[in-house]
C-alpha cells in the first residue's frame, strides 16, 4: 500500500500496489488520505475530484494493481471562525448573556459547507466575550435553531454562564415556544410523546420510527384554524434535532414549506398559493424563558413573526 499523503493543498496521483488489489476505491483512498473520512472521500468522488486512469470514478469500484488515481483535495480552511460584520438583532445583553433574534437562512455555527456567514461569525463581530466550552467553532452556543428557523436564542458570554444555562436546558427548566403553520386541522392541547432518532435511509433527516431513538415531547398549546391550515403555538419539553418538524409530520400535519418532512405540496389551490412563496419552513421561535445564570431572576423574551411569515398569513386572510 502506498504511504499516507500529508500535503492537503495539491492534486495527488497515487499508484495502486498489490496489497490493495480489489479494495473499494473509497476505502482505499480513506486509508492513504489521513484526516479524510469515507464520507468525505465519497463527496470528492461525487464532485468529480477523483479520476482513475483519467476517467471519473465511482466510490464502489475496485482498484487494480498499477492503476493511477488522481485526487484533487480542496484548499484547507482555517477552523477558527472569524468575525464578520453581519446584521444581528440583539434583544438583550449584560455581562453574562446575550439574547438574539436569529434570522431565517443563517446557520448557527460553522460546519461543513458553512464556514462563514453564521451566527457565530456575527457574534464574534458584535461581542467581545463569548464562552469557550462549546469549542472554537461554537463559542457562546448553548442551543441551536435550524438554518430555516428564525427566532430567539440565548448565548453565553463566559464559561460559568454557559454551564448554568446548559444545566437548565438539560434539566428541562427552559421554556421554549414556537409558532408554526401546519397543513390540516389540529386541536390545541395535543401532546406528542414520540421518541426521535436518525433516519436510517436519509442521514439528513430525523425519524419517529428510528431504531435508536431518544425521548421527545411536544405539546400544542394553541391552535388557530385558517382555511386548510392551522396556526399553532408549540411548546417543546425536550430539544431533539428537528423535533417540532418531525413530530408534526408524524401526526399527519407537517409544517408548511418544509421540504424535508412533507410540508411542500405540488398542487395548491389558487386561493392558497400564498404558501408557495415561502422559501423556508413556516417555523419561528417566538418565546424563550430561563433563569439568569448570574442572579437567578426569571427572564422571558418574545419575538414577533418576521415579515416573510407575516405576509403569508396576511395573504391567506385576504383570500378567505
Amino acid at each position: 500500500m502506498p504511504g499516507p499523503i500529508t500535503d492537503p493543498t495539491t492534486s495527488h496521483t497515487i499508484t495502486v500496489t498489490e496489497d490493495s488489489e480489489g479494495t473499494r476505491l473509497d476505502r482505499f483512498l480513506a486509508s492513504v488520505l489521513p484526516g479524510h473520512s469515507r464520507s468525505q472521500i465519497q463527496r470528492l468522488i461525487r464532485e468529480g475530484q477523483v479520476h482513475v486512469a483519467g476517467h471519473e470514478a465511482k466510490a464502489n469500484q475496485p482498484v487494480r494493481v498499477g492503476q493511477s488515481i488522481t485526487v484533487t483535495l480542496p484548499e484547507p480552511v482555517d477552523p477558527t471562525p472569524q468575525p464578520e460584520a453581519l446584521p444581528l438583532a440583539i434583544l438583550y445583553q449584560d455581562h453574562d448573556v446575550v439574547v438574539v433574534d436569529k434570522p431565517a437562512g443563517m446557520v448557527v455555527h460553522p460546519a461543513a459547507g458553512h464556514v462563514s456567514g453564521t451566527l457565530v461569525n456575527a457574534l464574534l463581530h458584535h461581542l467581545d466575550d463569548l464562552s469557550g466550552i462549546g469549542g472554537e467553532k461554537r463559542p457562546g452556543i448553548v442551543h441551536r435553531l435550524d438554518r430555516g428557523t428564525s427566532g430567539l436564542m440565548v448565548v453565553a458570554k463566559h464559561d460559568a454562564a454557559h454551564e448554568e444555562l446548559s444545566r437548565q436546558f438539560r434539566d428541562r427548566e427552559v421554556e421554549k415556544e414556537y409558532i408554526a403553520l401546519v397543513w390540516g386541522t389540529v386541536q390545541a392541547g395535543r401532546r406528542i410523546d414520540v421518541p426521535i432518532g436518525r433516519d436510517q435511509a436519509n442521514r439528513k433527516k430525523m425519524s419517529a420510527r428510528a431504531r435508536r431513538s431518544r425521548e421527545a415531547v411536544t405539546r400544542i398549546v394553541r391552535a388557530d384554524h385558517l382555511r386548510a391550515f392551522t396556526l399553532v403555538r408549540v411548546a417543546i419539553h425536550t430539544g431533539r434535532t428537528h423535533q417540532i418538524r418531525v413530530h408534526l409530520s408524524a401526526i399527519g400535519h407537517p409544517v408548511v414549506a418544509d421540504p424535508l418532512y412533507g410540508g411542500v405540496h405540488r398542487r395548491v389551490p389558487g386561493d392558497l398559493r400564498a404558501v408557495t412563496h415561502l422559501e423556508r419552513p413556516f417555523l419561528h421561535a417566538a418565546r424563550l424563558a430561563f433563569k439568569h445564570p448570574g442572579d437567578g431572576r426569571r427572564m422571558e423574551f418574545t419575538s414577533e413573526l418576521p415579515a416573510d411569515l407575516r405576509q403569508v398569513l396576511d395573504e391567506l386572510k385576504e383570500t378567505a
